[in-house]
């Protein structure tokens, strides 16, 4: 069909002086024979353009290599294959960057245009695949194989109803493009030739997926062709509505995804002509991406992310979300460590510098340090530090972290009662926020601190969960390496991160918990050692902390003694440096103020610097009376000594208990009462004599609660004693429960009990057989002028106090 057309219809960018280029050709009037191709074919690369048999087509030519393919086809008459290329970008693409099928055109024609370039006007004839290419030089010759096509014998009626489709949408898009005439669209609807209507349409029809238009050329049943381009042109004809919408400002039923898809992409040209471009913030978060150690699944999330936040108006609510996650995501350190000092000598040095004992605890991270140093790698281990208040298990976290030369993070878990602490939020939230845990190690910037989880044995639970369930996987080493916050929502490894986990006692911690961690017992100090931490550390810092010049103020060993025994009642030294602070702020005064102060404080002057002694120790009163005997119990705050007092009188065999004590003690009471009940002879009783007696059980300090089985031998001893009328031992002390058939059985918090021991001048501790480990365990010098007393059942202890 050689009919003269409006050819600006289809090639708007050709100009009015070429449009008498025939842009229909029947089928019937191509000439080509297959079997006349020559072995190879020169191949031309289109960029967003693909040709189909009988379809006419400009293309204007720019590369140099593609200039000669057609000045010498043209010349010589040849044939060439016209192949889309995958990859528009591409300057000399090779096999790889070209579809593997492609059209035999005919050189119609080439114009030289207005504006300088060449245009080369294709006749298609013959699709082909590519089957390999045999040179590059001077440009691309390949070997191809033809395509036929084929139309199974289907009804006239649906091939009609097809064309009929065709035909109306490609009217409508050239109405849509304010580019139709009468007489294009007339000469479209002349068409009656099924397969040239649907090559002519897939040429010349311009859609924004180009890469669906290109995979059109690889089916041989033209109706699959023309059904899939007619899918095609309707998502067209979606798309042009939706441009009509934006630019008439009224409201479509299209879906919203693809709506919103282009009115932000208008958005962002309208940003980019008032200078609202967020495009080199955007550029910003890549080029930090590309430096990120992450894995590649993390990366893909990533700009999977930034895409979203590309597409939000940054007026949206949801903008801000999008860009603060973004933001987390690059914070997070991704695998970027921290190096090890892995000098076991400079580790043990500055352990001791920042802290007098703790040995078991400084044994662990050496160990530690010692296996990272021969292997190179190993999971960091997740150390449980438990103890009474003051003993330095939270600062030994900080000088862990210095002598690893780790980041230091420190968590404060006391009345926490929210997993989202621990977890995080869903980002989707309003004010959501990352977890603790990778908020730390977000400030930290590296991925190995050493992190202080501090007093987790006061983890609160309520309606929002229970955060120390939360805190398993953390805390798990065989899980924690894929740790997931909800607020990421992506795995993160916590198992290079060293866990100290500090608490006053373990009887709050959840078991599942505890039992991730390894406990180290972190018990109080002897006053010998409370003086010398004193004198090497807490005077030195609050001089420094109170502006006080170093060799100024001194306060001598005596003093300090003073201090521990009459102003402080602990087993850590926290009220200890709150008492040389308030020295050292006296001090600051009187230099201030020019008065004159001793350069060295001495027992003496206590009173004037500290007012009146404030802590009155229980002493061991010498068991002088019949009845006392002195017990020993632990408390969070460590040990304390407790007086056991029983009086007889005439009655009916009647035993009554005052003092505050607690279901536990009470107990202990009953089965020391029955003990004696069954076996008179030891308080040197009868049955008769015992039955006529009312026992009464008091532990002093009514207002202090007590509880616990440790005091089992002390009550029976105390009974005995009373009904014997017979005092017990001098300087004598005892812990253990004791069962209805007499045995002594062990109790726990050995050291601090004997810590209290020797503060209150007891000699001689009676204690069960099997705590003697408990005792050899424990070093020397806290040991030191104690007799030890192990007993097996209440036979030895009675035998040995009287």
């Amino acid at each position: 069909m050689n009919k003269k057309t409006d050819t600006s219809v289809f090639f708007p960018n050709i100009g009015a002086e070429v449009n008498i280029i025939p842009v229909m050709q029947a089928e019937g009037s191509l000439k080509f024979d297959p079997a006349e191709m020559p072995d190879t074919i020169p191949i031309l690369a289109l960029r967003n353009a693909v040709i189909f048999p009988g379809a006419v087509y400009p293309v204007t030519i720019g590369r140099p290599k593609s200039l000669e393919l057609i000045a010498d086809a043209e010349k010589s008459g040849a044939l060439i294959g016209a192949v889309p290329q995958i990859d528009v970008t591409v300057e000399e693409p090779q096999k790889e960057d070209l579809l593997p099928y492609g059209t035999v055109v005919r050189i119609v024609r080439t114009l030289e245009m207005p504006d300088g370039t060449v245009t080369a006007i294709l006749q298609g004839l013959k699709r082909f695949a590519l089957d390999y290419v045999v040179t590059y030089d001077p440009y691309i010759r390949a070997r191809v194989h033809c395509l036929d096509d084929f139309l199974k014998d289907d009804s006239v009626a649906d091939r009609k109803m097809i064309m009929n489709s065709l035909k109306e949408k490609a009217i409508q898009i050239m109405r849509n493009s304010n580019l139709a005439s009468k007489e294009a669209q007339a000469a479209l609807r002349s068409i009656n030739d099924f397969t040239f209507l649907v090559n002519f349409i897939a040429t010349t029809l311009e859609v924004e997926n180009f890469d669906e238009k290109a995979e059109l050329l690889q089916y041989d049943d033209v109706r699959v062709r023309a059904l899939n381009l007619l899918s095609l042109m309707g998502t067209q004809l979606q798309y042009m509505k939706i441009q009509q919408d934006i630019n008439q400002k009224v409201r479509s039923e299209i879906d919203q995804q693809q709506r919103e898809y282009f009115l932000n992409n208008q958005l962002r040209t309208i940003q980019e002509e008032l200078g609202m471009d967020d495009g080199e913030e955007f550029e910003q978060f890549r080029q930090k991406a590309a430096a990120k150690k992450w894995p590649e699944k993390v990366a893909a999330i990533f700009e999977k992310e930034l895409s979203k936040l590309e597409k939000y108006n940054p007026s949206s609510p949801d903008y801000s979300v999008q860009y603060n996650y973004l933001e987390f995501m690059l914070d997070l350190p991704w695998n970027d460590m921290s190096e090890d000092n892995l000098d076991l000598k400079h580790a043990q040095k500055v352990l001791d510098e920042d802290h007098y004992g703790l040995d078991k605890v400084k044994d662990r991270i050496i160990e530690y340090l010692a296996v990272l140093k021969l292997k190179g790698n190993m999971r960091s281990p997740i150390l449980c530090l438990y103890g009474p208040p003051g003993v330095g298990k939270t600062s030994l976290g900080k000088s862990v972290a210095r002598s690893l030369g780790r980041q230091y993070v420190r968590i404060s878990l006391g009345g926490m009662h929210d997993e989202a602490e621990i977890r995080g939020h869903r980002k989707t939230y309003v004010g959501a926020l990352p977890g603790r845990i990778l908020s730390g190690i977000a400030r930290a910037g590296k991925s190995n601190p050493v992190i202080v989880l501090d007093e987790i044995d006061k983890l609160a639970s309520d309606f929002k969960g229970d955060p120390s369930s939360a805190l398993l996987e953390a805390l798990d080493p065989e899980q924690n390496s894929t740790f997931h916050d909800n607020y990421l929502d992506i795995d993160y490894d916590l198992s290079n991160v060293l866990f100290i986990t500090t608490a006053n006692t373990l009887s709050t911690i959840q078991p599942a918990l505890l039992d991730r961690m390894e406990v180290i017992n972190v018990s109080g100090y002897l006053a010998e050692e409370k003086v010398q931490i004193a004198r090497h550390f807490l005077v030195p810092k609050q001089l420094k902390e109170h502006g006080i010049p170093a060799g100024a103020l001194k306060i001598d060993s005596g003093a300090i003694k003073a201090i521990i025994n009459d102003y402080t009642h602990e087993s850590g030294v926290r009220g200890l440096e709150k008492q040389i602070a308030k020295i050292s702020r006296v001090t600051a005064k009187k230099i201030a103020t020019e008065e004159e102060y001793p350069a060295v404080i001495k027992k003496e002057h206590l009173k004037e610097y500290l007012g009146l002694p404030t802590a009155y120790h229980d002493r061991q009163k010498g068991n002088e009376v019949p009845g006392v005997v002195t017990g020993l119990a632990w408390t969070a705050m460590g040990g304390e000594i407790l007086f056991v007092e029983s009086s007889i009188s005439n009655g009916k065999g009647i035993m009554s208990m005052t003092g505050n004590l607690g279901d536990v003690m009470k107990e202990s009471a009953t089965i020391a009462y029955q003990y004696i009940k069954a076996h008179p002879q030891i308080a040197n009783v009868t049955s008769e004599e015992f039955a006529s007696k009312d026992i009464h059980v008091h532990v002093p300090e009514g207002a202090t609660p007590k509880d616990g089985p440790s005091a089992g031998i002390t009550m029976v001893s105390s009974m005995v004693s009373a009904l014997r009328g017979q005092a017990v031992k001098k300087h004598l002390a005892m812990t253990g429960e004791m069962t209805l058939r007499g045995r002594v059985l062990p109790v726990g918090g050995i050291k601090e009990k004997i810590l209290a021991a020797k503060r209150a001048g007891v000699k001689t501790i009676v204690i069960s057989e099997d705590n003697r480990k408990d005792v050899e365990d424990i070093n020397e010098v806290y040991i030191k002028g104690l007799e030890f007393v192990y007993v097996k059942n209440i036979a030895d202890v009675i035998n040995f106090i009287f």
